[in-house]
């Protein structure tokens, strides 16, 4: 998302040359940081960040009252963003401890994590369950099963999701793809309601939901749609 600028080639982002020519960040000249920070230097326009936060939660939150919108942290885990975006309410997807460990470190609260992934640790899970997660994402009737009795061996109730895989194609990189049945991710939508009828059963689960991911660098809505008709339908 870009902020306003009013003079240069690259006017409207928050990238854009001075009076001078020079390029800068937020009326920063670059040059002026390399000079000062040596190079190479990653520069990020914390005003553009909050900019594109704030727009998508505003727009999902004018859709529905009640939206949790999670930055994950694979995008990009430098604690200075974790913490500007903490501090603008943001929740956080994970796929590791360590991934929890910085978000506790900048200040995210632990209630609005959520734990996806595969090949999930037990001393992974027991560090998300103790530190209080909003949910783990479940990613097959195993993961289930570990989950359960790490919870229950420490007295504890996971709040999981469930993870199906809707068989969408999302038309992005086969590489990035998440969400046809051949992909290694989630539970088939033909097994999921067994799955969740187990879960329902075991001390350890306390489940919140269903969720599912069907790939990245997604261009077109419909296979979000697609895939939302699916899960809907497994939810009814």
């Amino acid at each position: 998302m870009s902020m306003p600028f009013t003079q240069g080639p690259l006017a409207g982002t928050a990238f854009a040359r001075n009076d001078a020519g020079e390029l800068c960040c937020e009326g920063v000249p670059l040059a002026e940081i390399a000079k000062n920070h040596a190079t190479p230097c990653f520069v990020y326009s914390a005003r553009a960040i909050d900019d594109a936060f704030l727009a998508f939660a505003q727009a999902a939150q004018s859709a529905a009252a009640d939206v949790l919108v999670c930055y994950a942290l694979k995008a990009n885990s430098s604690l200075a963003i974790i913490q500007r975006l903490a501090k603008l309410g943001a929740g956080f997807d994970i796929v590791s401890a360590g991934e929890l460990s910085r978000v506790l470190a900048a200040g995210g609260d632990p209630a609005k994590v959520v734990f996806s992934g595969v090949g999930k640790k037990p001393d992974e899970i027991l560090a998300a369950l103790k530190a209080g997660v909003k949910c783990l994402n479940v990613e097959s009737e195993a993961e289930l099963d570990v989950i359960s009795e790490i919870a229950s061996t420490h007295g504890l109730r996971a709040p999981i999701s469930l993870r199906v895989n809707p068989d969408i194609d999302a038309q992005t990189h086969p590489y990035i793809s998440t969400g046809l049945k051949e992909n290694k991710f989630g539970v088939t939508m033909t097994e999921a309601l067994q799955v969740y009828v187990k879960a329902s059963t075991l001390p350890g689960i306390q489940i919140e939901g269903i969720d599912c991911h069907i790939g990245s660098q997604i261009t077109t809505i419909a296979p979000f749609l697609d895939s939302l008709d699916k899960v809907l339908a497994l939810v009814d």
